[in-house]
This record gives C-alpha cells, structure tokens and sequence, in this order.
C-alpha cells in the first residue's frame, strides 16, 4: 500500500516530483539501514537491540523548520 502524505494542515501532497524524492529518500534510508542491521547482526548483537537503537535514533530527529 502507498502511502498518502499529508501536510500539517491535512491536505495531500500531490506533486508527483515530491512524491517521488520522498519514495527515493525512503528507499536510500531503508537500504541503509537494512545494511547497518545487517552489519550489527554479523557482529553479534542482539536483534532486539538493535531495533531499539534505531528506533530511539528515529524518534530524536530533530526539525529544523520548527516554528518557534
């Protein structure tokens, strides 16, 4: 299923340009990922661990246009 984004005011993004460099940027972050998943696996942690981590790492994004 494809996702829909949404704005802050909850209309939808339609630009299929913005559409596409969101899947584009999403898919880098998700190869990334999977290959520092991988990497952590191989060296012998635990999975649940590593889940954890990332999981955190995501939630601490900060964004930087914010108003104040």
């Amino acid at each position: 299923m494809e996702t829909i984004w949404k704005r802050p005011d909850g209309s939808i993004v339609a630009c299929t340009e913005k559409i596409k460099v969101l899947r584009e940027n999403l898919e880098e972050l998700r190869q990334m990922a999977q290959d520092a998943f991988e990497d952590a696996l191989l060296m012998e942690c635990e999975e649940s661990q590593i889940r954890a981590v990332f999981q955190d790492m995501i939630a601490k994004l900060e964004n930087p246009y914010n108003k104040l």
